[in-house]
């Protein structure tokens, strides 16, 4: 049985939450399980970004791990969650004896002492960066919501996936070469290149290999600016890895593309890595999400383009 994701209250004798969350993913990957890699054809929810019920906005960073994890390991039908107040403000509330799932976002703390020093000496303070938690539910855990908030997703048209992923591969004026037998990103020339669709067994999977070379293209020095230089087996190069397979598996998920592990052979540095930094994780995975919502801005521009002007005035309104 999937390990799952634990809240623990912070004390000198036991882990830090970055540590917490570091151990369970060690564990998942021990076990021939890939965080960002779920089981969805036994999952009772729809493939789906996890979200707000109440903004709809999508988690993103480590909680798409660890909500994705909790949808599946608890059976939940849906991937909208809620906190306590919002579920009381949406007029229902949390079932008696629920229990939630943490999840983090990232803040940052000025000390007092900082803020002084800073001001004698004319510059702007520094901050410290930490993980607030809070707790969520899903939807599944509450009662009483309006039928809006609790109505079946539906899934996406199988005929239509396979168009918008090429159009967003299309949309986002990478020079993408296709031809060879290796899939690749040039750094220094900045240039995907991709084998052709023949050469994979499931027409799907080169969809997802191109999201993937693609999630390394946007970290280059013109887009998120991530270390690239790295050399291939190097504690850099995996990680940069590690971004670009949550990348892929996020655009996947995104266009209704069930993910699945393109670089396997990397999970032993991965391993490596996370062990020797308890961040490695948190900090990959917000990368991986700033790289997916880099991409996926593309499909959005298309998308409005597509409505027209009457549909942005629409929005405005």
């Amino acid at each position: 049985m999937a390990r799952k994701f634990t809240r623990r209250r912070a004390s000198s004798d036991r882990p830090t939450f970055y540590q917490d969350i570091t151990d369970t993913i060690i564990a998942e990957l021990e076990a021939g399980r890939v965080p960002w890699v779920q089981p969805w054809a036994s999952a009772k929810a729809t493939l789906q970004m996890p979200h707000n019920a109440s903004s709809n906005r999508c988690y993103s960073g480590i909680n798409v791990l660890i909500l994705w994890h909790a949808v599946v390991s608890r059976a939940f039908s849906s991937n909208a969650f809620l906190t306590f107040r919002q579920a009381l403000e949406l007029g229902g509330n949390v079932c008696k004896g629920a229990v939630g799932t943490t999840v983090v976002y990232a803040h940052r703390f000025t000390p007092g002492d900082e803020r002084r020093k800073a001001a004698e000496e004319g510059r702007e303070p520094g901050s410290i960066p930490f993980l607030k938690r809070f707790t969520v539910f899903n939807i599944d855990q509450c009662e009483g919501l309006p039928d809006a908030y609790t109505a079946e997703i539906p899934q996406c048209d199988p005929a239509q996936i396979l168009p918008e992923a090429e159009a967003l591969i299309t949309a986002t004026g990478a020079d993408f070469r296709i031809g060879g037998d290796q899939a690749y990103y040039d750094v220094v020339n900045d240039r995907v290149c991709v084998p052709p669709p023949s050469r994979y067994f499931e027409p799907i999977n080169w969809n997802r290999t191109a999201f993937h070379e693609l999630g390394h293209w946007t970290g280059s020095r013109s887009r998120l600016d991530r270390d690239q230089t790295g050399a291939f087996g190097s504690d850099k190069y995996g990680r940069e890895e590690l971004v670009a397979e949550m990348a892929g598996a996020f655009v996947c998920a995104a266009l209704g593309i069930e993910p699945t592990v393109r670089h396997s052979d990397y999970i032993g540095a991965w391993l490596d890595i996370m062990r020797a930094d308890d961040r490695a994780i948190v900090r990959a995975a917000s990368a991986a999400s700033k790289a997916a919502d880099y991409l996926l801005a593309f499909r959005d521009t298309n998308e409005r383009a597509a409505k027209g002007p009457a549909f942005d005035e629409r929005r405005a309104a």
